[in-house]
C-alpha cells in the first residue's frame, strides 16, 4: 500500500534521455533530480519490474520508434501499454490512473542523473481499492 508523503519542494527540471534495450525506442522526459518514483506489484510490474515515474503529457517527448511501437491492453482497456516490437521492453506507456499523461520505467533512464530517488511500494493487485492514492502523483 502507498503510504502519504510530503509534496517534495521543487527542484529545477531537467530533461533526461532514455530508450528500449535496442535503441529503437528514444524519448526525453523533463523530470527534477529528485525523483518519487512507483513500485507496483500488479501482475503487469511485478513481472516486468517496472518502476513508474509519472508525467504529463507536456513533460514527454517521443524522439524516435513510433513505427516499432505495439500497444497491448487488457481488463478495463484504459492503460495503453507500448512496447517496443524488436526487444520487447516497455519503456513507457499511458497509465489507467493517469491517461492525460504517461508513467516512464525509470529503468530505461540513467539513474546516476538523480540527485535523490525514492521510491513507495503501490498495491496494484487491489487496485481498485488503493487508485485513490494515486492522484498525489499529480502534476504539480
Amino acid at each position: 500500500m502507498a503510504t502519504k508523503r510530503k509534496k517534495a519542494a521543487k527542484t529545477a527540471m531537467q530533461w533526461h534521455r532514455g530508450g528500449c534495450h535496442c535503441g529503437g525506442v528514444a524519448f526525453e522526459v523533463q523530470a527534477p533530480d529528485e525523483v518519487e518514483l512507483v513500485d507496483c506489484n500488479c501482475s503487469m510490474c511485478a513481472k516486468t519490474g517496472y518502476l513508474h515515474l509519472i508525467v504529463p503529457k507536456s513533460q514527454f517527448k517521443l524522439l524516435r520508434g513510433e513505427d516499432v511501437l505495439t500497444t497491448y491492453t487488457f481488463n478495463t482497456g484504459a492503460a495503453k501499454h507500448m512496447f517496443c516490437e524488436v526487444c520487447g521492453i516497455k519503456s513507457f506507456y499511458v497509465p489507467r490512473s493517469h491517461p492525460d499523461g504517461y508513467s516512464v520505467n525509470f529503468r530505461c533512464l540513467n539513474a546516476s542523473e538523480f540527485k535523490s530517488i525514492m521510491t513507495t511500494e503501490f498495491d496494484g493487485q487491489q487496485w481498485e481499492l488503493h487508485a485513490g492514492e494515486l492522484a498525489q502523483l499529480e502534476p504539480n
